[in-house]
């Protein structure tokens, strides 16, 4: 210790710790005791040196110490967890728990026994805390519990309270659209706008969920499936957001020739991020290309776009949540987007990098083709 710490350091510590500290010679007497016992005690320090412990205990102290305590310590070497009452300066009874321990050179030698005592009512309070921090630590227990059950309940209401609204309306327009009763070309466009924002409304509320979800402990739930063509989902998305947005151009190349041990549901929903990205953030006299391949025993997946290049502080925060940066007012959305499809890629194994000049902003998602499945 004294290498450690300078020796005016080190004095200190001993001096002034919260317990009582004593060392007894080869002789049984008091050699060294610390400031912390002289103050509990009420003598001073010179008090104690050359003489016994059991000197400063009462008289039930001093048979119980010499009959049972001492005895067992020269047998054994050390003595945990016994009680003892000194009895103070004042005349007063003073209760310690005590612990015992000799300390022995290599020829076996006594050198010293240290023995160091606590207040029996600190013990107590200790005690007293502890059982009183473990009935909080179950209290919170039953607490987590409960919030598990009440995040299921929040997460359940939420999809099916906004969903149902949203499944009527997209009902009411295809009845509408079958029955011919609106023929002029201004009455489908509405019937066009009121799918579209169906749709775009399904997709906020999914990626509102998926949050939910990782924020209270779910996160993202796989439903892998490496014999179902992952091809035909990614066109599925394309053409749905080439629907949404007729102006826009969207390219495709997709050559996936080996079996993705995936969630295709979930990959599309990715793409769909993505690309709605790109829609909103491409220029847009330009097209959005798009592009996917199995190569090297992993699925590539890429969205690419020209415009302005990313700013290097958004870059930094681009997969944060409820981070939009500027985005065109007819474009607003919350911001989840991103966030919700670099989750979706972790829960794959996988990731999405960045990268983003005056030329092109390209996403690219990477993930083993054989990932065990979850």
């Amino acid at each position: 210790m004294s290498e450690l710490l300078p020796t005016n350091e080190y004095r200190d510590l001993f001096e002034n710790a919260p317990c009582g500290y004593l060392t007894m010679g080869p002789d049984g007497r008091i050699s060294k005791v610390n400031a912390t016992l002289t103050r509990w005690t009420g003598f001073e320090a010179d008090m104690f040196i050359g003489r016994r412990l059991h000197q400063f205990l009462n008289m039930a102290g001093r048979i119980y110490y010499e009959t049972h305590i001492a005895p067992l310590l020269r047998m054994q070497g050390f003595f945990n967890e016994f009680a003892l009452d000194f009895e103070t300066a004042a005349g007063e009874r003073l209760p310690v728990i005590a612990n015992a321990s000799e300390r022995r050179d290599a020829d076996g030698s006594l050198l010293l026994t240290a023995v160091v005592v606590i207040k029996a009512t600190d013990r107590r309070r200790y005690e007293r805390e502890l059982v009183e921090s473990r009935s909080q630590l179950q209290k919170g227990l039953a607490t987590e519990r409960e919030t598990a059950e009440l995040r299921e309940q929040f997460i359940a209401v939420l999809g099916h309270d906004l969903r149902n609204p949203l499944a009527a309306i997209s009902a009411g327009a295809r009845i509408l659209q079958r029955s011919g009763a609106l023929q002029e070309h201004k009455h489908l466009r509405v019937l066009d706008m009121i799918n579209t924002t169906v749709t775009r409304m399904s997709d906020l509320i999914d990626d509102v969920l998926d949050f939910a979800r990782g924020r209270l402990g779910s996160g993202i739930v796989l439903n892998r499936d490496a014999g179902q063509p992952l091809e035909p989902i990614l066109e599925q998305v394309v053409d749905e957001l080439r629907t949404s947005s007729p102006e826009r151009m969207i390219e495709t190349s997709f050559d996936i020739t080996e079996p993705v041990n995936c969630d295709r549901a979930r990959l599309g929903q990715l793409l769909s991020n993505l690309v709605g990205n790109a829609l909103t953030h491409g220029a847009p006299d330009r097209p959005v290309r798009v592009g996917a391949e199995t190569k090297g025993g992993e699925l590539k997946l890429w969205v690419a776009n020209a415009g302005e290049p990313i700013p290097a502080s958004a870059m930094e925060r681009l997969f944060e949540p409820f981070f939009r940066g500027d985005v065109r007012d007819s474009r607003q959305g919350l911001g989840l987007g991103l966030h919700i499809a670099s989750q979706i890629a972790q829960a794959h194994g996988g990731r999405i990098d960045v990268t983003s000049t005056t030329e092109e902003t390209r996403f690219v998602f990477k993930m083993p083709l054989a990932t065990a499945t979850s």
